[in-house]
């Protein structure tokens, strides 16, 4: 019998060869230049320091706040923006600061609420005047979302700011030494519609361009341990001495350390700024501000928020740290100038410099071999113009995806109203606008695939082609992220760093290749993920952010950022099903253009289902 020649051995392409395209010692060797960046950030971690109160005994008494809150929720449970009980609960706040002395006014202003239309909100405000001009604010917000009694959200926070203005009345046993510094009470409206009481303050009551500081109390008397809240609605956050000044006196006082959200909680933020609480307006407008809370990311929608479970115990400690807070801050020395960005490590900080330049140095590798991968087609004589020119299509076919969700803005298609973030609880989209988005979405795609479609049979160097064309989108995707937001890399950097080595697996087996590109899309899965579990939207994730962008909350320029992103993953989707073919030359395509073309087929399509029925009753009567 004769011996059974081996197999033949299968040996590993060459480096630079169509299948191992990628310079993977470059991609390599750049990473090490990240090390100078992280270095940089090792050294740019600091501890600011705490402002210092003086040994004053507070005068806050939680069985009083408790009390409050308590008759607040009894008295005027629905405390819904516009409404009857909305009015009575000012009547209420106004009646307990009469004993005080207090001069009280009402500031009264109307907004756009997504599905409710123009409705009518009231701040009232009352100040503590001191011996400058400069104004430390303490706020809370007054309304609730109408469905239950409110007490801890935020009885709980008019209660104690109530409290301690009664430690700074004018008149009464209370009554202290004038102050270096005024302090402005502040009872805002609208915080269950996205903080739109405080957003106005902030950019329009007189006191605004003095003030120093913002403490925001909202739902204190949880029984969760007390948080933290500093993110705004860009990416900045709130000066590093008022937040450990905050940290320090609550874990004085509870002889713990208040909760925060952890680093990529924090980093997520920075790169895709969103926040419900009152402290983002002010933190957006430079203005120092954090918000102490026992809510969670998500805030109550009031069920069962009843006085029975406000914790008198968390009430006290939350006001009589806030009040150590206000004394610290009276001392005369200044807050160091703020906000900028940074992630708070909890008594230490990460600079927000030195986060982007790591964020900017980890795009090194990724344009360092995209750029090598473009030159080596270029060495092979491979044509990239056919591959940019259809991914110039994708990016056409989402421009106009884009531009219609805009018109439907614009007209009123989707539910408008003021740019700030609508309530959790209200996603819903209108069904025919939806449907509208689909099918003209669906006609643009019929006529931009009339470009995308194989005309001859794909070679492996149109394949690689289309990959470095769409790296290269990609790249340029990047840096203009780089440009408007570095944080927002953190969505970025895992699509460009795994979608680089698809070329690499153009031969593999096809589930290998779906795996890579799935892994891509581990940026916008955090984002996603985030809405999603966090802020408890689950599958209403993805329509609440594009809500975002249809309010104009979010930046217009992300929004388009993000069509070009997806055109470059909507490339390489197709080079991964096999799919893909180049944009065809002027001799592959036909004479008419695409929008033409489209129109014809349907016509004679159209022409052969009515000539059908015709033929088949000729052929019955012969």
């Amino acid at each position: 019998m004769a011996a059974v020649p081996p197999a033949p051995e299968r040996r590993r392409p060459r480096r630079g060869s169509l299948e191992r395209p990628i310079n993977g010692r470059l991609y390599r060797g750049t990473w090490l230049l990240v090390g100078l960046p992280l270095l940089v950030l090792a050294f740019s971690v600091a501890r600011p320091p705490a402002l210092q109160p003086p040994n004053l005994p507070p005068a806050f008494d939680p069985a009083t706040a408790k009390a409050l809150a308590t008759d607040l929720a009894t008295q005027w449970p629905s405390r819904e923006p516009g409404s009857a009980g909305a009015t009575g609960a000012i009547r209420w706040f106004e009646s307990q600061l009469r004993p005080y002395g207090f001069q009280v006014r009402r500031e009264a202003f109307t907004s756009d609420v997504p599905g409710r239309g123009r409705v009518r909100f009231v701040n009232v405000l009352f100040a503590k005047p001191g011996l400058s001009q400069k104004t430390i604010v303490i706020m809370a917000h007054r309304d609730d979302a109408g469905v239950g009694p409110g007490a801890n959200d935020n009885g709980s926070g008019t209660a104690a700011l109530l409290e301690l203005a009664r430690a700074y009345a004018p008149a009464g046993g209370g009554a202290r030494v004038r102050l270096p510094y005024s302090i402005e009470f502040v009872s805002t409206d609208g915080a269950v519609d996205g903080g739109i009481g405080a957003a106005w303050f902030a950019a329009h009551a007189p006191e605004r361009q003095n003030v120093i500081a913002v403490v925001n109390l909202d739902a204190i008397a949880g029984r969760a341990p007390a948080r933290i809240q500093l993110n705004g609605d860009t990416p900045r956050t709130p000066t590093p001495g008022l937040v450990e000044t905050v940290r320090a006196q609550l874990a004085a006082e509870t002889n713990a350390e208040p909760a925060r959200s952890n680093t990529l909680r924090q980093l997520v933020d920075l790169g895709f700024p969103y926040s419900r609480y009152e402290q983002a307006p002010f933190v957006t407008r430079g203005l120092a501000a954090v918000t102490i809370t026992t809510a969670a990311d998500r805030p109550s929608d009031g069920v069962g928020d009843d006085p029975g479970r406000l914790s008198a115990v968390r009430l006290g400690q939350v006001g009589r740290a806030t009040q150590h807070v206000i004394d610290a801050m009276q001392q005369g020395v200044a807050l160091a100038p703020g906000p900028s960005s940074y992630v708070y490590l909890g008594s230490r900080i990460v600079r927000g410099w030195a986060i982007e330049l790591v964020l900017v140095g980890a795009l090194l590798p990724f344009l360092a071999t995209t750029v090598d991968l473009f030159a080596r087609c270029r060495r092979r004589r491979i044509r990239i113009a056919p591959a940019l020119r259809s991914y110039r299509s994708r990016l056409g076919f989402w421009l106009w995806c884009g531009a219609i969700f805009a018109v439907f803005m614009l007209v009123g298609i989707w539910p408008g109203g003021t740019a700030r973030p609508p309530s959790l609880a209200d996603v819903r989209w209108p069904t025919g606008g939806l449907v509208g988005l689909a099918i003209l979405a669906g006609l643009g795609w019929i006529v931009a695939r009339d470009r995308l479609l194989p005309r001859r049979p794909v070679r492996p160097e149109d394949e690689l082609a289309g990959h470095a064309a769409a790296l290269l989108a990609l790249g340029v995707v990047a840096l203009l992220v780089a440009a408007t937001n570095p944080f927002a890399l953190v969505f970025v950097l895992p699509s460009l760093h795994v979608w680089l080595w698809l070329p690499q697996v153009r031969e593999s087996p096809l589930w290998v290749r779906v795996v890579v590109l799935t892994a891509g899309l581990a940026g916008p899965a955090l984002l996603l993920w985030s809405f999603a579990g966090r802020y408890g939207l689950g599958w209403d994730a993805p329509w609440y952010i594009a809500w975002l962008y249809a309010l104009g909350y979010a930046p217009p320029a992300g929004f388009a950022i993000v069509l070009g992103w997806a055109a470059g993953a909507g490339q390489l989707a197709a080079l991964t099903a096999g799919r893909y073919a180049p944009y065809p030359s002027a001799a592959e395509r036909p004479p008419r253009g695409p929008l033409r073309e489209t129109v014809r087929r349907l016509v004679v399509a159209e022409r052969r289902r009515r000539r059908e029925p015709g033929e088949g009753r000729h052929a019955l009567h012969g």
